[in-house]
């Protein structure tokens, strides 16, 4: 089973598949200010965001990543990434039971704006309504404040603490270290409440 590469378009995002071509405008990007980037691994050079996109790219051909660019379309700037990721594919089925959207950051000029929000309705109305899975996660370090009220403006269900669940990464952590995850999750229950809710957030 494979998850082909796709393109979804807001108003204020557009999600593009990732390229090796996007290294220097990621790296650009991320550059602007890298104060946020405490619990998220953000490469500083060219030759570590070549190998970042390396990384990804070879875990989409593995089946198990899907990842974007974040491309503003005010000023067609890429400002970041995300991805679908840890797909949970079940037997008889052509696409994923489970998507987890994660490895999302933002240059610090596109962040508290509407892109974040916009990138996850997109990435959620796929997940449910072309893909049809029955549950999204999303995951983040316990300690990471800030991502964990950013997920749960979006409405997402705490589902609890993983205990020396994944490395550490970002220039607060110690990297390689476990630390602890905070799990979220939507179901295909709760969907059609959630999009109503993030369509009235994008008006307001």
């Amino acid at each position: 089973m494979r998850l082909e590469a796709i393109t979804l378009t807001g108003t204020h995002v557009q999600l593009e598949p990732l390229r090796h071509a996007h290294a220097d405008a990621l790296l650009a990007a991320a550059d602007r200010d890298r104060s946020t980037f405490g619990h998220t691994p953000i490469p500083a050079d060219a030759p570590s965001m070549e190998r970042f996109i390396g990384v990804l790219l070879a875990d989409a051909e593995r089946d198990t990543a899907l990842p974007f660019v974040q491309r503003r379309l005010a000023d067609g700037v890429i400002v970041g990434c995300t991805r679908y990721l840890n797909m949970l594919w079940w037997p008889d089925r052509t696409t994923p039971a489970e998507v987890e959207i994660g490895g999302t950051w933002l240059a610090v000029d596109a962040q508290r704006s509407p892109i974040n929000t916009e990138a996850k309705l997109l990435l959620l109305t796929h997940a449910f309504e072309q893909l049809h899975v029955f549950r999204v996660a999303i995951m983040t370090d316990a300690l990471n404040a800030r991502s964990r009220a950013a997920i749960e403006r979006l409405g997402a269900t705490f589902e609890g603490i993983l205990r020396k669940h994944r490395p550490n990464s970002g220039f607060l952590t110690t990297p390689g270290l476990p630390r602890d995850t905070a799990a979220y999750s939507i179901v295909d229950d709760e969907w059609p409440a959630m999009k109503q809710r993030l369509h009235e957030k994008l008006r307001g």
